[in-house]
């Protein structure tokens, strides 16, 4: 049986050069060529693709984005011009990595690489990409979610405060609200630490939204944001937004 493939790359000079490297790989199949993550974000869930080429940098949604929004994962072959996204691969167990601009050589091993370690990929990959996601280190600019069977694209600053949900995030914006997969944790540990603080154990709120800090109970307080929003504080957190408030 052969091994269905995607091409996946905004640059159509990359993906020339795969195809024509493909040619000579009788056991796999193309079954499609696209140029973003959109497209290819729908492409891999209709096609059910076993290999996927996918490139790192692109319009709409970047690879790791397309990757973190998929329920079912395929064998991943990372397609980048920077290197800095090697390390990265390879943490989310992706099946190997070409750096552009590759040989058809090194190409040879990739595909050699993917065809021996599939199935063994696929129990293990999407655990591992998950694992990875809430590792990833740095700032974040932007959080993609799914929202009623469509991707939104939801840029920092719009982000009013996010609550707690078990495993899962509710994130409050001027447009509506959004549920993510994603621990409060990882948004404490990769939200701007100047516009964002956690001021419960459920709550992290932008601190430019706050409008005033209220008594509730002993200990604890409410925090009223702007457009009548209004989160739990903690004493720790408290003890936080005094410094803000000047109080």
């Amino acid at each position: 049986m052969k091994i269905k493939t995607l091409i996946v790359d905004d640059e159509e000079l990359a993906r020339s050069i795969l195809r024509e490297y493909l040619k000579s790989c009788p056991d796999i199949e193309v079954a499609g060529e696209f140029e973003d993550g959109f497209s290819a974000l729908k492409a891999i869930r209709e096609l059910k693709p076993d290999l996927v080429f996918l490139d790192v940098q692109m319009p709409k949604l970047n690879g790791f984005e397309v990757l973190e929004l998929l329920d079912d994962m395929p064998g991943i072959v990372f397609t980048t011009a920077y290197d800095q996204y090697a390390l990265k691969a390879f943490e989310i167990n992706a099946v190997d990595y070409l750096l552009k601009p590759f040989s058809e050589e090194r190409f040879r091993k990739a595909v050699g690489k993917a065809a021996g370690r599939l199935q063994a990929y696929k129990k293990a990959g999407f655990a591992g990409l998950k694992k990875h996601i809430e590792k990833t280190s740095g700032i974040i600019s932007r959080v993609v979610v799914k929202n009623k069977g469509e991707i939104r694209v939801i840029p920092v600053p719009e982000i009013i405060f996010i609550e707690a949900l078990d495993d899962y995030v509710m994130i409050f914006t001027n447009s509506g609200k959004f549920l993510k997969q994603k621990t409060l944790k990882h948004f404490e540990e990769h939200l701007p630490k100047d516009d964002f603080i956690r001021v419960h154990r459920s709550f992290i709120i932008r601190t430019d939204q706050l409008i005033r800090l209220e008594p509730y109970g002993k200990n604890s307080w409410i925090a009223v944001l702007k457009g009548s929003c209004k989160v739990s504080v903690s004493r720790s957190g408290y003890t936080l937004l005094k410094d803000i408030l000047d109080i």
